[in-house]
């Protein structure tokens, strides 16, 4: 069941600029786009994808949210559960992922 993009949940993963190595402040941004490329196929049914470098350390590593507004941890777990994924398992699937990416970047 494929959803207008207005109904999507957009997934906001903010990646730490440290996980790219000492050059990572450098590389984030480009690392941003290639990571959320290989991340759009992953559940595009319902979901549509932002990636972006995690500046601020106040930021949680992943939000979510719907038209631009924000949801609370509890009513992205409702959404995904209408779709059958686990938020807990979903999260941990996608950070699972980050190390390989890494490494896909920069070519090893």
């Amino acid at each position: 069941m494929a959803l207008n993009e207005n109904n999507k949940i957009t997934v906001i993963f903010r990646i730490e600029p440290g996980c790219l190595g000492p050059e990572g402040p450098t590389h984030v941004d480009k690392f941003c786009v290639q990571a959320r490329a290989q991340l759009q196929g992953k559940h595009q049914s319902f979901i549509n994808w932002e990636v972006v470098p995690r500046h601020d350390k106040t930021l949680p590593e992943m939000d979510f949210a719907i038209k631009g507004k924000g949801l609370t941890r509890e009513f992205a777990s409702r959404y995904m559960d209408h779709f059958n994924v686990n938020l807990d398992d979903f999260e941990m699937a996608v950070f699972d992922e980050l190390p390989e990416m890494i490494d896909q970047f920069f070519g090893r």
